[in-house]
């Protein structure tokens, strides 16, 4: 048979687990690249790899590569390949186009149109008809990878993405992607264990999808073998016959695989995702051969007569369980929980904070890092025996600030720098003092990092008295610990002295970067508020309980945008926090208010700020996933319609009461479209986002004007750091 040239994309940091798989599958000349994996074979081998495949995204077939240094490049070169070899003029065809680095195109949108359009105008020249576009289920789907000027279009085989089994329920989606849940059992060596009897539990395994993955490696079960759509089935040059010969073969191996299986069985603390695992495990075809119950994971343990094998798991964290705290006291006791009910087991972790892993007290071998979509991860291989048990001795981050707080004194070099610090201050406050007096402005941010070796933001509250608040930006871990203990305390030995102020008006926050959290995690219980104020309204703050206070400093001009234009207007605020942007519009006139968050604890928060503002009349607070709600909204006959919006979503959130991870930049294009939706010809929507890598692609909004005021929008006294969010002024043409 022929032989094709063929690639494999699949998730960074797996591209050797595939190049593995595909050898095993009987592929040649296999080469692992980033993100993906190239190789040889006939055209039974890249059906083989569709249907077989359990780390893999997608099989592209190259058709060509060429030069792309303008637009008319890519259509003549796109133009030259028959197309007619592939598919007919009334079939359906799709586009996807990425580029990296590319000084012609850099914007996916474009450039698939100048492919499609490349395609149509042959097809229409030859035929006088012009195939038609699908995005969901097309005849056909062309592939393009533009790298600097570099390009190679393929046909893509598998038609979408290949981690996609069939089992899952439409409306479900899963903390992680079947091929990674794949990628972990290889990695933990799961076939082995499989074929020697041992036994596999998830004590966190809510839609089952570790389960299922698990059971289909024991029981030799082609992971793409449910799916009734692959690329290839609507391409001219498919052979049924080979593909049906291979369907044939995977069933039959499927079949003597499932009675064959070892024990596999997961538990969950939730009535919800138990119902739910258990529905994928019969849509598998594996019901009375997957053991699915409810139980906490505090009570996990495997039966007396399942033999030892593995257990493995993707443990919530962060905003899925509240704070930092709350996290490593679970971790803490699910390690008592491991070292009582699985001796002589082994377990793996998929965690996103190698410190949680600590918390479990036993040793793990070297970490692999995996990618749950974005997120950087390690996956933690551990063998529970006693020889590999220790006591955690971590300590909390209230722990470290008393002990910086607490320190006596501070070491002759540091002390240079600490009067270096405080000359900065001196000089900033004389500077900003003279601005926010002017503005009559309350609340400002008066030192942002100015000097490297005190990388801190140092922000005052002015209320009934001065309140500052000091955030220190987790130092490199290059960093010796103990000298970026010792200019912490350099800093809060020269704020007070520096202000006139008592230490107990200054407050310490450690800010970490955010990998997989919502921005809102508690950080301490003491429940005390202060009140400030802001161009005419009133808020609460906190700078004790939580990483922000209540208030983004940054965002003082929007709200005061919003302010001047609310009056007689319907204010919308999604991801409202603690409300103050729907304070601002109430103050400034506003019809009625809606306000938006997830949290209870940020809603109660906004409630009792409307409160403090003495506000009655229309103002409704409603505690949804706006996400979620915007879709619902957007889909109504009957629309409630805004003339003005504030959309300002977190940059990452994956909170216990979401189905799925919010990820800014891949969903603000539904963000906006479901917003657009519910505004008033006439009226204006504000999007903020605080992520500074994020690119808006005006290309994908045709029926709006979108205006970028984020320069407008940063304030004075964030113009040391101007991305420190961006902000545009959207409208419907």
């Amino acid at each position: 048979m022929k032989q094709y040239q063929l690639f494999a994309s699949t998730p960074k940091a797996m591209e050797d687990i595939l190049a593995d798989e595909l050898k095993q599958l009987g592929a040649e000349d296999v080469h692992a690249k980033l993100a993906g994996v190239s190789f040889q074979g006939d055209l039974e081998m890249a059906y083989r790899a569709c249907l077989w495949s359990r780390t893999a995204n997608r099989i592209l077939l190259p058709l060509s590569s060429f030069e792309v240094t303008s637009k008319e490049d890519l259509y003549e070169a796109v133009k030259k390949i028959n197309w007619f070899d592939h598919f007919k003029p009334d079939d359906t065809f799709a586009v996807s186009f990425s580029s990296k680095n590319s000084e012609v195109i850099n914007n996916s949108h474009f450039g698939s149109l100048v492919v499609k359009d490349a395609i149509v105008d042959q097809m229409r020249a030859k035929f006088h008809k012009r195939p038609d576009i699908d995005t969901n289920r097309p005849n056909i789907r062309v592939n393009v990878y533009l790298n600097a000027e570099n390009a190679q279009l393929s046909l893509d085989l598998s038609g979408e993405s290949l981690h996609r089994r069939n089992y899952r329920a439409a409306n479900v989606t899963a903390p992680i992607k079947e091929n990674l849940a794949a990628a972990m059992l290889l990695r933990c060596e799961w076939p082995e264990i499989a074929k020697q009897g041992g036994s596999l539990i998830d004590p966190m395994c809510g839609s089952g999808t570790l389960l299922l993955e698990a059971a289909m490696i024991a029981a030799d079960y082609a992971p793409g073998i449910l799916r009734d759509y692959f690329g290839f089935i609507g391409w001219k040059q498919h052979d049924k016959e080979c593909w049906q010969k291979l369907l044939a073969e995977a069933e039959q191996r499927k079949l003597e695989g499932i009675e064959k299986m070892p024990v596999i069985a997961g538990f969950d603390q939730s009535r919800r995702t138990v119902a739910t695992a258990i529905t994928h495990v019969e849509n598998a075809g594996f019901q009375n051969k997957i053991h699915v119950e409810r139980r906490d994971i505090l009570d996990a343990k495997p039966a007396d007569s399942w033999q030892t094998g593995l257990l493995i798991c993707n443990p919530p964290y962060g905003e899925r369980l509240g704070d930092d705290e709350q996290v490593a006291q679970l971790y803490l006791q699910f390690g008592e929980v491991l070292k009582t009910s699985f001796k002589h087991w082994q377990a793996s972790l998929i965690i996103s904070n190698p410190e949680m892993g600590f918390r479990l007290g036993i040793r793990s071998k070297k970490p692999i890092t995996l990618f749950n979509g974005p997120l950087e991860c390690k996956l933690l291989r551990l063998d529970i025996e006693e020889k590999s048990f220790f006591v955690p001795k971590a300590k909390s981050q209230q722990e470290r600030i008393a002990q910086i707080t607490q320190s006596e004194s501070i070491q002759t070099d540091e002390e240079h720098q600490a009067e270096m610090f405080a000359n900065r201050l001196k000089k900033n406050l004389k500077k900003m003092a003279k601005w926010a007096k002017r503005e009559q402005i309350n609340c400002y941010r008066l030192y942002d990092a100015d000097l490297p070796e005190y990388a801190v933001a140092v922000d005052l509250y002015q209320g009934e008295q001065l309140w500052v608040n000091v955030q220190e930006y987790e130092p490199p871990k290059t960093i010796d610990p103990h000298k970026a203990n010792q200019r912490l305390a350099g800093v809060l030995a020269e704020i007070p002295r520096v202000l006139n102020i008592d230490k107990s008006q200054v407050f310490l926050k450690i800010r970490r970067k955010q990998k997989n959290t919502n921005q809102y995690e508690k950080q301490d219980n003491k429940n005390h508020f202060h009140t400030i104020e802001e161009n005419g309204c009133k808020f609460l703050i906190n700078f004790e309980d939580y990483l922000d206070t209540g208030l983004f400093l940054d965002h003082r001009p929007i709200r005061l945008i919003i302010q001047q234009q609310a009056k007689d207007k319907n204010f919308l605020n999604l991801f409202a926090y603690t409300g103050t942007a729907s304070i601002h519009a109430a103050i400034g006139g506003a019809n009625s208010t809606t306000t938006i968050d997830m949290s209870n604890t940020y809603l109660e928060w906004a409630k009792n700020n409307f409160d403090l503002n003495n506000m009655a009349g229309n103002h409704n607070i409603i505690r949804a996933d706006c996400q979620e709600w915007l879709e619902q909204q957007a889909k109504q006959t009957e629309k409630t319609q805004y003339e003005l919006i504030f959309l300002d979503p977190p940059t990452f959130s994956n909170s216990k009461r979401m189905e799925d991870h919010f990820d800014i930049q891949r969903d603000y294009i539904d963000l906006i479209n479901n917003a657009l939706a519910l505004l008033t010809d006439d009226g204006t929507l504000y999007f903020s986002t605080n992520f500074k890598r994020f690119k808006l692609d005006t290309l994908l909004f045709p029926k709006a004007t979108i205006e970028d005021i984020s320069l407008s929008t940063v304030p004075e006294d964030f113009s040391r750091n101007p991305k420190i969010h961006y902000c545009w002024k959207i409208q419907q043409k």
